[in-house]
């Protein structure tokens, strides 16, 4: 059982390692000119985690392409010092490098023009009793920037603004309360003079919400919550849609039995876009509590939603459940990538997302309409199909396959061969899009499962699970646990498939050089042609790669960047060093032959070509 959580951290650290003369050089460019988007727009630098607002991970450099990058050779590498799972990526603003560790989240700023000095570190003092309440690693998504400011988000909820030039603390704000069992492992993001901030905890009985947060002193500006009265979680019956029809009054309530809303989870630890010319932010919500899902009858609305507010006033435009009445844990954080593209002749401002249910969803970002879902794993089999008559009762649905029905063979059965597993046909390793030849492309899981639900009670700060599960490699196919895939959102249609021996855990990356980058379990940084998927480089770095691939350009070059260090869900076996097959929510059984292939690790590994 997981310890209490005290409430009051020790006192925060700044600790600046360069000379001031030295690290005035290194201030962000255009700090003081308050305009984010000029510096996304700027593909020298990397300012944001998602790489832009619409979540493309799509890079403009071309130095590096599909003519030269097996010519890639590693420049300079950085330990973080910590060896637990590594997710996000470095940021790059100007001179300065800035990147984050697992818990306890250190953050390093590393002078560029100073052979990667590090300019100053900030040590958070969190207490270590809340790595016992994190769920499934305790990993951190990376920092974020806005106005000559860093951003962290601390496994505590800490919020914490930093002065991006010396590393002091400009503000600290809790998000949530860790003794019942609310933490954080996402980035946060920042709109307008906000930053938007999640939370996790959907093992634990948390109500999930987002919320933003004034940049400049921290003041709460609003709160939606995932679940509960409309007025929480800032909805207008009837302006605000569900697939083109008012919401109604208590969609929430009326969807679960009794005051079960108050623990249903529904979390917003994945990604968040934002679309300024809508002026629409967009998300999702995980699953809902508990596993059981004999104990929540109904569709638990609105877990497992893909969201749309407006940033000013978190008011809700509109909402699409993608899986009602969860029976399998497959959270619906995973990122939703704003792009505009031509559907049956017609140009559309599209929202593509990569479910971890395993259907890939195409929709109208502006009104919610479902244009396409389609399986993106062949494996995928607890539904059919979604529904898209939009005169059906069942428009948007999934329709579950009875035997795969967690629900229907009721508490205490073990139901076998579900395809995906809980982990998903993706996890929130994030895709990239490609302008260049209009595709996405999909780091995958391809892991199937037997799940047994059993009763389980509510216990603030405690686990709030109720399911028993194992994994293992989808059967009748290549005998591994992941592809990476290139996929035409317009069409629903897989392009190509690179099969791999385990999942691919870590965040893609295009590039105008005609080429994408990702990481696999193993610690292998890989390049393939974005258009025949044929791998043009691989280098194995120390540790397993969960960590998003990113590129930025310094000196008149460009680099490409990736944190290694085996952990997350897949390699929590690792990472946590346990051995019982079911532990790590049926994970450690699932990958316990990584450790043939790979060890513990954290660190900065950055290449380029040779001079």
């Amino acid at each position: 059982m997981a310890p209490a959580f005290a409430q009051e951290a020790q006192t925060d650290q700044a600790t600046e390692t360069a000379p001031a003369a030295e690290t005035a050089a290194a201030t962000p460019a255009a700090a003081t000119q308050g305009d984010l988007q000029t510096l996304i727009d700027d593909p020298t630098q990397w300012v944001i985690q998602t790489g832009d607002y619409a979540n493309t991970r799509f890079s403009e450099l071309d130095e590096i392409n599909k003519d030269n990058v097996g010519d890639l050779q590693v420049a300079w590498t950085f330990s973080t010092g910590v060896l637990r799972g590594h997710e996000g990526s470095p940021l790059v603003i100007g001179d300065m490098m800035y990147l984050s560790t697992p818990f306890p989240n250190t953050v390093y700023a590393l002078d560029l023009a100073n052979e990667g000095r590090i300019a100053w570190r900030y040590d958070p003092q969190q207490d270590p009793n809340v790595i016992a309440v994190m769920c499934c690693d305790t990993v951190n998504r990376g920092v974020a920037y806005a106005n000559n400011t860093i951003f962290l988000h601390q496994a505590d909820t800490t919020v914490v603004a930093l002065d991006a030039m010396t590393g002091e603390v400009k503000w600290s704000v809790k998000n949530g309360d860790a003794a019942n069992g609310e933490t954080n492992t996402a980035t946060v993001m920042p709109v307008k003079d906000m930053i938007l901030v999640g939370i996790s905890g959907g093992e634990y009985g948390v109500r999930g919400h987002l919320t933003a947060y004034d940049q400049a002193t921290g003041e709460m500006r609003w709160r939606a919550y995932s679940t509960g009265p409309d007025e929480e979680m800032l909805v207008d019956p009837q302006a605000t849609t569900v697939l083109g029809e008012p919401i109604g009054e208590n969609s929430s309530i009326e969807s679960w039995e009794g005051d079960q809303w108050q623990i249903g989870g529904g979390t917003t630890w994945g990604w968040y876009s934002y679309d300024p010319e809508l002026d629409l932010v967009y998300y999702g919500t995980g699953n809902p509590g508990t596993w059981n899902p004999s104990q929540r009858p109904g569709d638990n609305k609105w877990s497992m939603t893909i969201m749309a507010r407006d940033p000013d006033d978190g008011m809700a435009r509109w909402f699409y459940q993608k899986t009602p009445h969860d029976e399998w844990d497959y959270d619906g954080v995973n990122e939703n990538i704003l792009v505009d593209q031509e559907i049956d002749g017609e140009m559309r401002k599209l929202l593509v997302n990569f479910d971890r249910n395993g259907f890939s969803y195409t929709l109208d970002r502006e009104t919610g309409e479902l244009l396409i879902a389609e399986k993106y794993d062949p494996a995928v089999n607890w539904a059919t199909e979604v529904v898209m008559d939009p005169a059906s009762d069942q428009y948007g649905r999934p329709q579950v396959v009875a035997d795969y029905s967690t629900r229907q063979a009721g508490e205490d059965t073990n139901v076998t061969g579900i395809c995906p597993a809980a982990l998903g046909s993706k996890d929130q390793q994030p895709a990239a899009f490609s302008p260049e030849t209009g595709l996405f492309y999909v780091p995958t899981n391809h892991v199937c499962m037997d799940y047994e639900p059993f009763r389980v009670s509510y216990t603030g700060g405690q686990p709030y699970v109720g399911a028993t599960l194992s994994m293992y490699p989808a059967p009748e196919s290549h005998g591994g646990m992941g592809n990476f895939i290139a996929w035409d959102a317009t069409t629903g249609e897989i392009k190509w498939s690179l099969p791999e021996q385990f999942s691919v855990w870590s965040g893609a990356l295009a590039t105008a050089g005609d080429i994408v980058f990702y990481g696999t379990l193993e610690g292998y940084l890989k390049a393939v042609d974005a258009e025949t998927g044929d791998e043009l480089y691989r280098f194995k770095t120390p540790s397993g790669i969960i960590g998003n691939v990113m590129t930025y350009e310094h000196g008149g070059k460009q680099y490409v960047a990736v944190l290694s260090g085996i952990g997350g869900w897949a390699g929590i076996g690792l990472a946590a060093g346990l051995t019982n097959p079911q532990e790590g929510l049926g994970a450690v059984g699932g990958y316990a032959s990584l450790r043939d292939f790979t060890a513990l690790g954290g660190q900065l590994t950055v290449f380029a070509l040779p001079d």
